[in-house]
């Protein structure tokens, strides 16, 4: 049963100039709009994330010459309209795993544009009950290991650790730098399950060691734009020096794509700014080259 609408070819994801912009039904790709703000703890404005990276959308050049084509008609994409969310963070993720769960029944698969991280929680159930062997693949500054913040336990810096109560579920995190003393127990206790590749190491990161873990795997990747420095990507809510640049991100998430499957996606913690119209684009463009690198056809890079 569905429970949803689709926004205009006018509003939605990409050039509605294009070929498939018309057939939503079609689309092998739904991108799923949710502008969770309920625990953010710095700068405001994730509520406004969603629309931000879909307006700026319509500016991404769909030829990419890293396919040498417009690689956008191997999979097409749909968007959803935007719903009201819950009051609660505990409703808000029942919403998001519902509106997840309904796009991969129909055999889809879900990119969900946050929002706050917490929202990682909610769209991961539907993931966790359909693979056993699930690996997350997390871009983040932040750990989000803690086991709650500020009373709340649904938190956006608890994101990772809410993921991790679905045992056996994996982590494999790349950039992070910052963590809290009091997440450090937990990440030593789980050292088989959690794999963190600090950004301070960068010079010394090799792909295959990331990949490994994720080897013949399904792979949902949750893509806190925090990951990338804050000179590249200040519009954020807790902004940190030290971060990935946009090529090093595009290494790491196509050898992925080559070690597993990449199943679904959410991008999260954009903070619109007035004036940094630019890093509305490279959310935007990291959308596209996420879903291509998901779902376009292997034989033909």
């Amino acid at each position: 049963m569905r429970h949803y609408s689709y926004l205009p070819a006018t509003q939605a994801f990409l050039d509605p100039a294009r070929a498939g912009a018309n057939a939503p039904q079609r689309a092998k790709a739904v991108v799923i709009p949710f502008g969770l703000e309920h625990s953010v703890t710095f700068q405001k404005g994730t509520s406004v994330g969603p629309q931000a990276i879909l307006a700026a959308s319509k500016e991404v050049e769909l030829f990419d010459e890293e396919y040498w084509r417009e690689v956008v008609d191997d999979y097409e994409v749909a968007t959803l309209s935007p719903t009201p969310i819950a009051q609660t963070l505990e409703a808000a993720l029942k919403q998001i795993a519902l509106l997840v769960r309904t796009v991969m029944q129909e055999g889809r698969f879900p990119l969900v544009f946050g929002g706050e991280h917490s929202l990682t929680a909610g769209a991961i159930r539907p993931f966790v009950e359909r693979y056993s062997d699930l690996v997350v693949l997390q871009f983040d500054a932040h750990a989000d290991l803690r086991d709650g913040y500020e009373g709340e336990p649904f938190s956006h810096a608890s994101a990772m650790r809410r993921v991790l109560d679905h045992e056996p579920l994996s982590l494999v995190g790349v950039g992070i730098r910052n963590i809290s003393k009091e997440e450090i127990p937990f990440l030593e206790a789980n050292r088989e399950r959690v794999h963190l590749h600090w950004a301070n190491d960068m010079v010394q990161w090799r792909l295959q060691d990331i990949v490994a873990p994720l080897k013949g795997r399904p792979i949902y990747v949750t893509f806190d734009v925090d990951c990338f420095d804050s000179a590249l990507m200040p519009a954020t809510g807790t902004p940190e020096p030290g971060g990935l640049d946009w090529y090093r991100v595009l290494d790491i998430l196509k050898a992925a794509s080559e070690a597993g499957t990449i199943v679904g996606a959410d991008i999260v913690e954009l903070s619109p700014r007035l004036g940094l119209h630019a890093c509305d684009f490279l959310v935007a463009k990291l959308a596209y080259k996420l879903l291509s690198y998901a779902l376009a056809k292997k034989d033909s890079v």
